[in-house]
């Protein structure tokens, strides 16, 4: 732990001025981003008697090694660099909004040539009109196929349209009249780019336009005694009411507002959002908040309006400069009025920020009387609700985390709780597609994004020898390369003396972002699947690059036991620590993470061809050797000129093929089908997931 005294910048350095500040640790993450209209008072604040600190402000400080500030001209433009901050860095003592789950979406794609309507999860995509969230996907394919009948839009994938443009035939869909088909021309791309703009606008709420449109259809053309043409529109608006009213109207003014609420204690909290659009909610969607950092009501409505309407500011920046961008996508998102339990902190600078968005006035304010106020009650009952569901299914999960760490740091005698865990497996099939796997736990939770995967080369390219020598390379390579990101930041090598602490300071705006190399954070723990010759194998890796300041330990299957370096005897934890069960869950995490690659690595090796690395030999070339001479045996015996008698094939590339297929099999081949077939498995080296 870090002395905040240590890295306190003089406070005549720091301007009064509003600004964007963050905190970095001893290895150069940032584990902290903030923003204050006065930097000078915000930071000082930090660096008073640790005592007197939030006990998660005291961690935070003495975590930390350095603090860096940006000062811009106003307190909207921090409001929005604190966003693209914290996006950018995941700072880990910064509140997140977790979705409690991954709600659906329906999207259309107007960036692409011919819009797509489609179910959608994860990231907004730039260009994309979204409507929803929706609690289930049949829900929206449900209502899709409702209005399908009046906007039939393409709804089928990239690769259907392209072969039904091939083939001049259309999909089911275009058939029975819910497409109309503009992979065959049957309706120009402008027409069906107006029709998905028709459906947009409808989704976005302007409904009886549409409705009244087909009713003075409908009523021409039983005027005309049309009566077929007057039935169809009469369904069509049939189809249109009963996709309406799958929203329940809840305000009859037919505002557009998101109703926000807010549930939670000292640790964490529940957030409710209730999207209005026209008198009608189109969609609800929720988070799970834990609270890392010292923060009040205000301040937590404050940061979610940041990352709800956030995302909706990057996508509207890249639409304009790709011109990909659909009519309305900004008021889409931005509604006129956001009603929220607490006014934020900065109340003004938020409204500002939302104005600028929408492109027309934002109305912040919490609900006082009337029909805004029992729906702000109705959407607080769901926080609560969602609150009491976290619970249940996380019964004491911070606690158990805190409790886990603790007990492994008792068990290894370590300085400090292993806040990064790292884990790693060897997988092989009898010494063949051997590959291994490193997963991440930090706060005890898995860091998917870290995770990574090695393919094992061995010293001659063909495979380590045993389960121990993989460990040995594999744990080489991950912190050879962790040295090389480190001096490449600027850091001294292991053997250069003690490191200095990084330098607290201004940054200008326009400083190029550092970003750190894929394995420049070192763990706290090394974990390997195995006992004591895994454990051997991975603390001589260690040893061997000088590296001394890492704890490791080993986790046996068999009876579960915990080895260390060096010791005759495990380290023995109850069956029913909490300690034991995060080492299980890393151990079997890693696991699986292995053994997914190596399946899909074998997959792989077990479909390919010793043809397939000859040059100018294509599938279809490939599938008439084979089909001619039967084998790759057959096929390895025949000469230049029997293989260029094969159609397709001429005496240069029948040369070619005897010169690839002369010499000897690869290294590494295996002949799983043929005797004469090789099949290699490609270059080794380290994959990412």
């Amino acid at each position: 732990m870090a002395d905040p005294a240590t890295y306190r910048p003089a406070p005549g350095e720091i301007p009064t001025s509003p600004g964007v500040y963050r905190f970095r640790d001893e290895h150069g993450r940032v584990i902290y981003v903030g923003k204050a209209k006065n930097l000078r008072a915000r930071l000082s604040s930090y660096f008073q008697d640790v005592a007197n600190l939030h006990h998660r402000t005291q961690t935070m400080v003495t975590t930390a090694a350095s603090v860096e500030w940006t000062v811009v001209g106003t307190e909207v433009e921090a409001l929005a660099l604190e966003y693209s901050w914290i996006k950018e860095f995941d700072p880990r003592f910064n509140v997140k909004y977790r979705d409690d789950k991954s709600y659906p979406y329906l999207a259309v794609t107007m960036g692409e040539e011919v819009p797509r309507a489609q179910v959608m999860r994860g990231a907004k995509r730039p260009g994309t009109r979204y409507f929803g969230p929706y609690g289930h996907a049949w829900a929206i394919r449900e209502t899709l196929d409702l209005l399908l009948r009046v906007f039939p839009v393409r709804t089928c994938s990239a690769g259907v349209f392209k072969r039904a443009h091939q083939t001049g035939r259309p999909c089911l869909l275009g058939y029975i009249d819910k497409c109309s088909a503009p992979c065959v021309g049957r309706i120009t791309r402008e027409d069906h780019r107006a029709l998905a703009e028709d459906f947009c606008d409808f989704m976005a709420g302007d409904t009886q336009r549409f409705v009244r449109r087909l009713e003075r259809k409908m009523n021409e053309a039983a005027g005309a005694m049309e009566y077929e043409a007057a039935a169809r529109l009469r369904d069509d608006i049939t189809a249109l009411q009963r996709a309406t009213e799958k929203n329940a109207v809840v305000l009859g003014d037919g505002t557009d507002a998101d109703v926000f609420a807010l549930a939670g204690d000292e640790l964490e909290a529940a957030v409710q959002v209730f999207h209005v659009r026209g008198g009608r909610i189109r969609g609800q969607r929720g988070w799970i908040v834990e609270k890392v950092e010292d923060v009040t009501d205000a301040e937590l409505v404050e940061h979610l309006l940041q990352q709800v309407y956030g995302a909706a500011e990057e996508a509207a920046a890249v639409d304009a400069r790709t011109g990909a961008g659909a009519r309305g996508g900004a008021r889409d998102v931005v509604p006129r009025e956001v009603l929220v339990p607490t006014l934020p902190t900065d109340l003004d600078q938020v409204a500002t920020w939302l104005t600028g968005l929408r492109g027309a006035k934002v109305d912040v304010r919490v609900p006082q009387r009337g029909d805004k106020k029992e729906l702000a009650a109705t959407v607080r009952a769901n926080a609560e609700h969602a609150l009491a569901l976290h619970r249940t299914r996380r019964a004491g999960d911070l606690t158990t985390r805190s409790q886990a760490l603790r007990e492994i740091q008792e068990a290894l005698d370590l300085d400090t709780a292993p806040l990064r865990i790292e884990c790693y497996d060897v997988s092989h099939n009898q010494g063949t597609f051997q590959v291994a796997s490193m997963v991440v736990l930090e706060d005890g939770l898995a860091r998917k994004s870290e995770y990574r995967h090695f393919t094992v080369r061995g010293p001659d390219g063909e495979g380590a020898r045993d389960d121990t020598a993989a460990m040995y390379e594999v744990i080489s390579r991950r912190f050879s390369r962790y040295l090389a990101d480190r001096s490449r930041s600027g850091e001294p090598e292991v053997d250069a003396g003690p490191v200095p602490a990084p330098r607290s300071g201004e940054v200008p705006p326009d400083a190029p972002v550092e970003r750190a190399g894929r394995f420049a954070y070192p763990p706290n723990l090394v974990v390997v699947d195995g006992g004591p010759p895994q454990v051997a194998a991975a603390a001589q890796a260690l040893a061997d690059l000088g590296i001394d300041d890492v704890a490791l330990c080993g986790l046996a299957k068999r009876l579960e036991e915990v080895w260390v370096p060096g010791e005759d005897y495990p380290v023995i934890l109850q069956r029913a620590s909490q300690g034991l069960y995060l080492l299980q869950r890393v151990r079997d995490e890693a696991h699986r993470f292995a053994i997914t690659f190596h399946r899909k690595k074998r997959s792989k090796g077990m479909t390919a061809s010793a043809l397939d690395g000859v040059p100018g030999l294509g599938p279809a070339r490939q599938a008439a050797l084979l089909k001619h001479f039967g084998s790759v045996k057959r096929l390895r015996a025949a000469s230049t000129d029997e293989i260029a008698a094969v159609p397709g094939m001429g005496a240069r590339t029948a040369a070619t093929v005897v010169a690839a297929l002369g010499g000897d099999a690869p290294s590494g081949a295996d002949t799983p089908h043929d005797p004469g077939s090789a099949v290699t498995t490609g270059p080794a080296g380290m994959l990412e997931p």
